[in-house]
């Protein structure tokens, strides 16, 4: 217990800028105390057949510390649960060993029936606040949940899933835009390169929305489109052909001016 304790408390010197002292981390961090139930009290309980006991150690820890854990639920490792409030972790849910859940989160199932039904997170996944995992899914190692995400299928290591319902962002390296766009690549990029293995609220500066990279493309598409009928009816014009409603002047589409809302 005590090698986990300790492991535990690097983590947090690791992944929060805040953390002054063990001391301060024994004492006031709320995701410590109700692990120290979990492992300690709560899941030997479970273990064991004693199944009332189990659930009203976790039950104090919850009125302690404001995160839920069934005592069924199976935790790695170095796990860090970061301000807690509102934590809820179901029977059958497996974390990783490295993973990082922020406030708000739920590892919650989706059907009455009994066996595997909360979802399992590999390795050094990180969770963000408000996220919301349902169903007996996978979430890969190394994979980031971005802040208030619905999950509802299968996240595949070491990508980033956003959005209600979620949708999976394309891998860090990958190319950032497919479409005709100057863009240089930021000193705060190459920096989120170097520690890419851990992203607080699983929120960075390079995420590739799959929706957005679409609306880019489709709006150069119908720009590039523009000017090529543009440039057919002044040549039929220009030869005395009439166009009708096709020789029409509207004001044309604006798409730098809607790829910048999109940024």
């Amino acid at each position: 217990m005590f090698k986990y304790l300790r492991e535990d408390i690097k983590a947090i010197f690791e992944r929060d800028p805040a953390a002054r002292s063990s001391w301060e981390i024994l004492t006031c961090y709320p995701g410590v105390h109700a692990l120290m139930f979990h492992r300690l009290l709560a899941g030997p309980c479970w273990r064991l057949g004693l199944r009332w006991l189990a659930r009203w150690f976790s039950t104090i820890a919850r009125w302690m510390t404001g995160i839920e854990i069934h005592p069924g639920a199976t935790i790695g490792r170095r796990v860090f649960i970061d301000h807690g409030m509102g934590v809820v972790i179901g029977e059958t849910a497996e974390i990783g060993d490295d993973c990082t859940l922020y406030h708000g989160v739920t590892l919650g199932g989706t059907s009455w029936n009994k066996g595997k039904r909360h979802p399992t997170l590999g390795k050094g996944v990180v969770v963000g606040a408000g996220a919301k995992i349902l169903g007996p899914i996978l979430v890969g190692d190394g994979a980031r949940i971005g802040s208030n995400a619905v999950v509802v299928r299968e996240v595949p290591p070491e990508t980033t899933a956003v959005g209600i319902p979620a949708r999976i962002l394309t891998k860090d390296g990958e190319e950032k835009k497919k479409v005709e766009q100057k863009v240089e690549q930021s000193a705060e990029q190459d920096a989120s390169t170097e520690k890419k293995d851990f992203s607080a609220y699983a929120v960075s500066r390079d995420m590739n929305d799959p929706i957005v990279l679409a609306l880019h493309q489709l709006f150069d598409h119908v720009a590039k489109t523009e000017e090529r009928l543009t440039a057919v009816t002044e040549r039929l014009r220009g030869q005395g052909i009439d166009c009708g409603e096709a020789c029409k002047t509207e004001e044309p589409l604006d798409a730098a001016s809607l790829d910048k809302m999109l940024e």
